[in-house]
């Protein structure tokens, strides 16, 4: 029985230096990667402690808005939380529920309506999150099972580039958390479009999933309940020889509006833009996109404020 319990201490000393060694020597590996602008977006989140706009999305919103003008027209703070998409609306969506208080307006921006209500990538999940314990809030409970199990890896990729030396790099790209300002806008100069018609090929029309309108709307009742609201908002969409028609457009805005609790300000079929106006895939505009798409999206959370 000495000897068995000798033998779990061990295993349990052996456990905790492996736990040490990995989250305190070998992470973190990407402070500087696109995904890090979260430590940075969720510190300003959380240090706000009045009625805030919060834009909760995925790039759409990194790459295709001026929070500062956004702020200054509507008086109020303004903190961009879009990210990747890759990682799933349900983990991005984590951002709306973060210090919320009282006359926050949220607004959401999905390109997918139908995520199946889980973290779409854990591996990008846990290159986000690394050991940085603000941002382990952004799993829920439920996605945990998929968290551990992609965790090797993740760790494998960690040792690869903590043996090498190249880890915490910046890759002087657009990609870069160096790239994002104090509002956790993407401010890259991005001066033209710079793919061609054939890559902003993706343009579609969202799919909509009962799991995620049900997520939406009692996402909906939460922010209710502590005063806040929330709000559903166009992406914009580039104008292509592979574009679906606008009927399609004006048809999935009405089944947007009929579908969730909360409102939609704007029309998806009047945020179809020039292709020129975006930059290099179908949800990041470029310089004078931005302008213009922060200038719509102002006029339409205007018009609801003033019926409202």
């Amino acid at each position: 029985m000495k000897k068995k319990l000798v033998f779990f201490v061990k295993c349990l000393i052996m456990l905790a230096l492996i736990l040490i060694f990995c989250f305190k020597i070998v992470m973190p590996q990407y402070l500087l990667n696109y995904q890090a602008a979260l430590i940075d977006k969720n510190e300003r989140l959380c240090s706000i402690d009045e009625a805030k706009i919060v834009l909760v999305g995925n790039s759409n919103w990194a790459f295709g808005v001026d929070s500062e003008m956004l702020q200054e027209a509507m008086h109020m703070p303004v903190v961009n939380m879009g990210m990747h998409g890759g990682i799933g609306n349900p983990f991005n969506e984590q951002a709306a529920v973060q210090n919320i208080h009282e006359g926050d307006i949220v607004i959401i921006s999905y390109s997918n309506f139908d995520d199946g209500d889980i973290i779409k990538n854990p591996e990008l999940a846990w290159i986000t999150i690394e050991n940085h314990p603000d941002l382990w809030k952004y799993i829920r409970k439920k996605d945990w099972p998929a968290m551990i199990k992609a965790y090797p890896t993740y760790l494998k990729d960690c040792l690869d580039l903590w043996s090498q030396g190249i880890g915490n790099m910046d890759s002087q790209t657009e990609y870069s958390r160096l790239q994002f300002n104090e509002y956790g806008d993407n401010i890259y100069d991005r001066p033209a479009l710079a793919v061609t018609e054939e890559e902003l090929s993706e343009v579609h029309i969202p799919a909509i999933g009962d799991a995620t309108i049900d997520r939406l709307n009692a996402l909906n009742q939460t922010l209710q309940d502590k005063g806040a609201t929330l709000l559903v908002a166009p992406y914009p969409t580039p104008i292509t020889g592979y574009t679906p028609d606008v009927e399609k457009y004006i048809a999935f805005s009405d089944e947007i509006e009929r579908r969730l609790d909360f409102p939609l300000i704007g029309r998806y079929e009047d945020y179809r833009m020039d292709m020129n106006l975006f930059y290099n895939t179908y949800l990041h505009l470029n310089n004078e996109g931005r302008e213009i798409r922060t200038k719509m999206l102002i006029d339409d959370l205007n018009d609801y404020l003033s019926s409202n």
